[in-house]
């Protein structure tokens, strides 16, 4: 999978850019904060409708505009498609497929795949449980586009759900503890259960594959010690490692885990367990048991580790013919050698990474292919 041809309009510090691609591999080079990571976040964004940098849309379309827009032809095997999103924040974003409106933005999923690797993942081993559950979610989403739908699903189910505990908490405390009809949440108890065993499922499944990824890519960077995932339900599951997933005692375990916690859920007036609550504990092991790298790893160790999961993620996708667009977003100043040239050797082998790095110096040598100087709006290629 490669891009030929990237377009963006009123994104970010770009009010028009127009970008030719090749197979292989392209650098932005150019001061900080001259917009190199805008462009490759723009790729991203084409690829999950989500950025690397910031939550909401707001920021991704250029002060002044109303909204942006993100175009790009895609190249799989003998498919070529035009892709393109429309940001709006506040607002609906549209999606268009060769130029056809999508019915939802998720219908134009999985035409583009891509792998990014960043400062920012250092959030991945240091940051909150929702950095990893992301990490996994999208994971899912490149491999299996449709989970786009089941999160939706979970969200919007998780989001009623949360309303009706609020509501009933705040009657609770205004009647001084009279009891609430609660009948209509054991409907959407249903619902909660059988979107969030459907994504329990997939991750767990996914950790799986994943495992042994992991623990090459870390000890080849490394050159030491272990490195494994550990998923870790917000609720009591029989499931064990190894074992065939049953979706449909998730279900049960799920609904159960919900009847249960009913009263102090009403208490606090939220859920308090499901998928959106669950941790992927990244464990390292020194000789002596696995431990927390949150807790437990140094700065090396911690970039070694999210360095390993993100080649694990390209790996996997690789393995079952999604070959991915490799995004490497100002890293390589941040390796030493050795992770250096780990790193280099993999992107030498992906049929298209994107580069960006402050100075063309912090590029491995052995990574040649076309150069982009960026300046503040523009990107004048130069090789």
């Amino acid at each position: 999978m490669h891009l030929s041809h990237l377009s963006l309009v009123d994104f970010r510090s770009y009010a028009g850019l127009e970008l030719e691609f090749e197979p292989g591999v392209c650098v932005l080079v150019g001061p900080n904060g001259h917009g190199k990571t805008n462009v490759v976040e723009a790729v991203g964004y084409l690829a999950t409708h989500g950025s690397h940098r910031v939550a909401q849309d707001l920021p991704l379309v250029r002060i002044g505009a109303e909204r942006a827009v993100v175009r790009a032809a895609v190249h799989h095997e003998d498919r070529s498609v035009l892709l393109e999103l429309e940001i709006n924040p506040g607002r609906a974003n549209r999606a268009r497929v060769n130029r056809n409106a999508a019915s939802k933005p998720r219908d134009a999923l999985g035409y583009l795949s891509t792998v990014l690797f960043a400062p920012e993942d250092l959030a991945l081993v240091k940051g909150d449980p929702a950095n990893r559950r992301q990490f996994l979610d999208e994971l899912l989403v490149s491999r299996t586009p449709r989970f786009a739908a089941v999160r939706a699903d979970y969200e919007r189910a998780l989001k009623q759900r949360n309303a009706l505990l609020r509501s009933a908490a705040q009657m609770r405390r205004a009647n001084r503890g009279a009891t609430v009809d609660m009948s209509t949440l054991d409907l959407w108890d249903g619902h909660l259960a059988s979107s969030g065993a459907q994504l329990l499922a997939a991750r767990l499944e996914l950790v799986e594959a994943l495992n042994p990824l992991v623990g090459k890519a870390y000890g080849t960077i490394a050159g030491r010690d272990s490195a494994l995932l550990e998923y870790r339900p917000s609720f009591e599951l029989s499931t064990t490692s190894g074992s065939p997933v049953d979706e449909s005692a998730l279900h049960d375990a799920l609904i159960a885990a919900l009847i249960a916690g009913r009263k102090d859920e009403i208490e606090r007036g939220m859920t308090l367990v499901g998928p959106h609550r669950d941790e992927l504990a990244l464990l390292l092991d020194h000789g002596h048991g696995p431990v927390p790298a949150k807790a437990y790893a140094s700065h090396g160790e911690s970039w070694s580790f999210a360095l390993s999961a993100k080649l694990a993620a390209f790996e996997l996708l690789r393995a079952e013919a999604i070959e991915p667009v490799l995004i490497l977003d100002d890293v390589f100043a941040e390796l030493d050698s050795s992770r250096r040239a780990q790193l280099a050797q993999v992107a030498a082998s992906a049929e298209q990474v994107l580069i960006t790095a402050a100075v063309e110096q912090d590029v491995p040598e052995s990574l040649t292919g076309m150069r982009y100087h960026v300046g503040k709006g523009t990107a004048e290629r130069i090789r």
